[in-house]
């Protein structure tokens, strides 16, 4: 008998856990996915080092892809979840991107200071070709819009210069995963700029609108300076010293007009 109440108050205890009835008749067409961003890193560190350091460190990010050949793609976190790799960021006014984003990291030394000046180290052919296969597979899975396809260093540009120069965002935006101004519409607004070239208040409002987190004091800071220079090393790689020029008001005021 004792045997049985045991069984029956074990079968009771199971009901209550499961017994809940949940009618999934009535899907709601208003939703979205968690993911809104997707978010470009380089490692600094070797393959095997950075498969450490995003397994069983402080850091992680949905995916890593190798430099080996053919380049392999790892999935470290799967997409439902956040991973840590965004740290403090803000973009278009969201904070702490880890919630909302999926990161990307690719196996990148990053960059050498030399005597001679800081030489970034290339990514590979293959490394490229898997970016833009992974980035267009999530982006059309999630709906994520061309213009939330940024780099670590547009969200948190006085702590980081990943992806870097050499990352190839224009082969990215051709591919339709991310933005790219039009060379003839910058130089139309350039030709205008280099005759009257706007103040320090206009680039703060003009980077505010493509998404970065800038102040809006109408003065050249520090903080200003490495946010215009994050703009510069995405858009025009060639000359990133976060200085106000012609060219960069040209590109920020086509940006800023995209849809």
């Amino acid at each position: 008998m004792r045997l049985i109440a045991s069984l029956l108050f074990a079968a009771l205890l199971a009901g209550c856990s499961t017994g809940l009835q949940i009618n999934h008749d009535h899907p709601s067409v208003n939703y979205d996915s968690r993911a809104q961003y997707i978010i470009l890193h380089y490692t600094s560190a070797p393959q095997a080092r950075s498969l450490a350091l995003l397994t069983h460190g402080e850091v992680s990010a949905h995916y890593l892809i190798g430099d080996d050949a053919p380049a392999t793609v790892f999935q470290l976190v799967d997409e439902n979840q956040r991973a840590w790799h965004a740290g403090e960021s803000e973009w278009q006014g969201r904070t702490w991107l880890n919630s909302d984003s999926i990161g990307i990291e690719i196996v990148n030394p990053g960059y050498l200071d030399t005597p001679t000046g800081r030489v970034w180290y290339p990514y590979s052919e293959a490394q490229i070709e898997h970016v833009i296969a992974l980035v267009r597979d999530i982006a059309a899975r999630h709906r994520i819009p061309a213009r939330n396809i940024i780099g670590h260093s547009d969200i948190a540009p006085l702590r980081k210069q990943d992806p870097g120069p050499l990352f190839p965002w224009k082969r990215l935006a051709d591919a339709g995963l991310g933005i790219w101004p039009s060379p003839a519409a910058v130089a139309q607004q350039k030709a205008r700029f280099d005759v009257n070239l706007p103040n320090i208040a206009w680039f703060q409002h003009q980077l505010a609108r493509v998404g970065y987190a800038v102040p809006q004091s109408g003065v050249l800071d520090i903080t200003t300076i490495h946010v215009l220079a994050a703009f510069q090393m995405h858009f025009r790689p060639q000359r990133y010293d976060g200085q106000p020029d012609a060219q960069s008001a040209a590109i920020l005021q086509v940006l800023a007009n995209m849809p």
